[in-house]
């Protein structure tokens, strides 16, 4: 049942199998396996759109991550769901393929647990996005390359979910030839 104004996930099994609902924050107090998905947008020139997400979000604010990511809805499929975040998020709208789904853990900030069976989805979009500031502090069109680099020179500058999916998707792209 979702109560009015509380984010809801939705819990998942390992197969990514409905299991449930829980409120946002207590799912990542209790590290609850819930549905998740991270939408990296990439241009003409091959550079990805970051984001640093907004100091105020409740875990790894002030960090940079891929161009967007959230959760869906209960009842909400993963695209559209991908879709309309990357509209509130970064003001942008983008066709989007997914590439992958991976299933990570790992502990946050504040004693949180981030636990997610993540869907990422790729898009392409050319020109300047206009984020939400309640959402994002700063935005980065940056070579592929250039980020592998700046995440070995300062890893605490980055979520974690970003830098374990990020080497996923390179060879996801590799052995796509691109998306």
């Amino acid at each position: 049942m979702e109560t009015p104004g509380v984010e809801t996930v939705v819990l998942v099994d390992a197969d990514d199998r409905q299991i449930g609902l829980a409120e946002k924050l207590e799912a990542h107090r209790r590290g609850l396996l819930h549905r998740a998905f991270s939408v990296f947008i990439l241009n003409a020139a091959g550079e990805l759109l970051l984001q640093r997400r907004s100091s105020t979000k409740y875990h790894s604010g002030g960090l940079w991550t891929n161009t967007c990511c959230s959760h869906p809805r209960p009842n909400e499929d993963v695209g559209q769901a991908a879709r309309r975040r990357l509209r509130e998020e970064m003001g942008i709208d983008a066709e989007l393929a997914p590439v992958f789904t991976f299933l990570y853990e790992a502990s946050l900030d504040s004693g949180l647990t981030e636990h997610e069976l993540d869907h990422v989805l790729v898009g392409h979009y050319e020109g300047d996005p206009d984020p939400n500031p309640a959402e994002v502090e700063g935005w980065w069109w940056v070579a592929l390359e250039e980020v592998e680099k700046d995440i070995e020179r300062r890893p605490e500058a980055y979520t974690v979910w970003f830098k374990l999916c990020l080497p996923k998707l390179l060879a996801a792209l590799g052995a796509n030839g691109g998306v």
